[in-house]
């Protein structure tokens, strides 16, 4: 970004940072709206991004990345009760976030696919951020669990993503709550 008398041209972290607020303000992330702001043209942003569907991803990524860092600072306990609790305060982060709350509702089923494909790295980046919460629980002895963690991570994932998108599947309000004993179940 510019400003007066200055010569620095934005680049693709301010772009993920303006995207990131607009997302949390909430707005619509429109990325000739976004090129303006910045100062740069579509082209460029399509250059760094790929596409508005990747910059979401990224956007969404760090989000999500910063909230379950929070999640887990803010957690003590040791072994399956801090991660259902970890999981949990997760959970209700991203459900009671403004911006995610404005998306799922008036992108539900793209955000759903955004989300849960593969190909957009999200998933595969959180099973891998839950399944090193379960490894390092498991190292120091307090989680004992008779299955292989990557599994385990990508059963939690999938829980989360029930649990977030509950209104989309069911019609049903989302409640991070409802989880809780479905984890505890499952981390026994």
């Amino acid at each position: 970004m510019t400003s007066e008398g200055s010569t620095t041209k934005a680049g693709p972290e301010d772009a993920l940072s303006l995207a990131r607020e607009q997302f949390l303000s909430p707005e619509r992330i429109d990325m000739s709206t976004l090129a303006d702001d910045l100062g740069v043209n579509r082209v460029t942003l399509y250059r760094w991004f790929g596409s508005r569907d990747r910059l979401l991803v990224e956007v969404v990524w760090s989000l999500a990345e910063g909230m379950l860092t929070d999640a887990q600072r803010s957690t003590r306990g040791r072994g399956s009760d801090r991660i259902v609790r970890v999981v949990g305060r997760f959970l209700d982060a991203v459900i009671g976030n403004p911006g995610w709350r404005r998306w799922l509702e008036e992108e539900g089923e793209h955000a759903m696919r955004l989300l849960t494909r593969r190909e957009t790295d999200f998933q595969p980046r959180l099973i891998a951020a839950v399944e090193e919460l379960l490894c390092a629980e498991t190292a120091t002895g307090a989680l004992d669990v008779p299955v292989d963690l990557h599994e385990l991570a990508y059963v939690i994932v999938r829980l989360i993503e029930s649990y977030t998108y509950l209104d989309l599947i069911t019609g049903e309000r989302p409640d991070a709550r409802r989880a809780e004993p479905i984890l505890r179940m499952l981390l026994r």
